[in-house]
């Protein structure tokens, strides 16, 4: 542990940066997303909640990012790392109008 400490405050001192990934999360209700559009880095992570009282099917097949959540029962939150830029289209498999844009930034 005095060693981490110790590598840590060197890392500070030197004028280092330790880049940490984000985490964001989407909510699904209303047989919508929270927000129609987000963008994030390469990396971080997008948990999408579903706050409905309905399944939902988060799924992308954009190339790169492509992923697909299965059936998410009401209360369920499932976490995606996307690791390629661009834009990336989600939608729900069961409610075709449920769609938003994740950019994702180098």
């Amino acid at each position: 542990m005095k060693l981490m400490s110790a590598v840590l405050v060197a890392a500070f001192a030197s004028g280092s940066v330790v880049a940490f990934a984000a985490e964001k999360s989407i909510s699904q209700k209303g047989r919508a997303f929270s927000e129609p559009s987000v963008t994030i880095k390469k990396g971080d992570t997008l948990t999408f909640v579903n706050d409905d009282n309905i399944a939902h099917n988060i799924m992308s097949t954009t190339a790169g990012n492509e992923f697909n959540l299965g059936s998410q029962s009401p209360g369920a939150s499932s976490p995606i790392t996307l690791n390629s830029a661009g834009e990336v289209t989600v939608l729900c498999a069961i409610h075709p109008r449920m769609k938003m844009t994740v950019t994702v930034t180098e």
